[in-house]
């Protein structure tokens, strides 16, 4: 049921130098990704792997994946990204390929009529090609990004790298209840296991996002963020953000360091 993917991308004024970007282009970049979870062709049926019964290559071995998307199924998401941006700009960018996939008119289509319940909110359509280049280009023109499945995935990834390091990502995973899985939007990292030096902020980052989408503790929630500002104002750094000038933290030293801000 964790239909709903938040992923905001925050570049704090600290960490523009770790950017792969000019600082100019992401200082003071505060994006919000909303990401369809459950859908899409990573969940489509049917797929698998088979013979191929035709088209120019019959008869030799594939690969399928069905993509699909129900209106309900839009409507959802469609529905958190306008109250998100309600909350913030009131401008919403919806990534599709609808010039190509069927599955995207559909949301396209579904985007459009739900906007009609929010007519405070611009909504922009704009095709994932031009999303992506769009990230790079001018990132700070974004504030809300809605998607698909399989968009969300490459693009948060892409809008990760604009922050400095994947280490300073959050996610929040929600159902409709506001119920929610909180993590970081990277893995579990085995090639550093261990070792003490992995950015535990995007975990405390996690923290944050559960006391404010799922408990109603945004008091609570902005402590834990003002603490981490706070941490990077004093340029403690683990490796992955590190900048000359400033103090190399081991991963549990950081945490402690938030601890000490908070």
């Amino acid at each position: 049921g964790l239909f709903v993917n938040l992923r905001p991308a925050i570049c704090y004024p600290e960490l523009t130098a770790a950017s792969s970007l000019k600082p100019e282009l992401v200082s003071g970049l505060d994006l919000l990704l909303v990401r369809e979870l459950t859908g899409d062709v990573y969940f489509g049926q049917p797929r698998g792997k088979r013979i191929s019964p035709d088209g120019v290559f019959a008869g030799t071995e594939e690969g399928f994946d069905t993509m699909r998307y129900a209106v309900p199924e839009v409507e959802r998401i469609a529905h958190v990204a306008f109250k998100a941006a309600m909350g913030r700009s009131k401008h919403l960018v919806s990534v599709d390929k609808a010039n190509v996939l069927e599955t995207s008119q559909v949301w396209r289509d579904t985007m459009i009529k739900v906007s009609k319940e929010y007519p405070e909110v611009t909504l922009e359509h704009m095709y994932v090609d031009n999303a992506a280049m769009q990230l790079v280009k001018a990132p700070k023109k974004i504030d809300v990004m809605v998607t698909g499945n399989l968009f969300g995935d490459i693009l948060s990834d892409e809008a990760a790298m604009l922050t400095g390091s994947i280490g300073m990502l959050a996610s929040a995973a929600l159902n409709e209840k506001g119920q929610g899985l909180f993590e970081p939007s990277h893995g579990s990292a085995p090639d550093i296991a261990g070792q003490n030096i992995a950015n535990p902020l995007a975990q405390i980052l996690s923290a944050a996002m559960m006391l404010r989408y799922s408990l109603g503790m945004e008091e609570a929630a902005v402590r834990i963020e003002n603490a981490v500002k706070k941490v990077l104002a004093q340029g403690y750094r683990t490796g992955d953000i590190r900048s000359e000038g400033c103090k190399l933290l081991s991963c549990s030293e950081m945490g402690d360091a938030v601890v000490a801000a908070l």
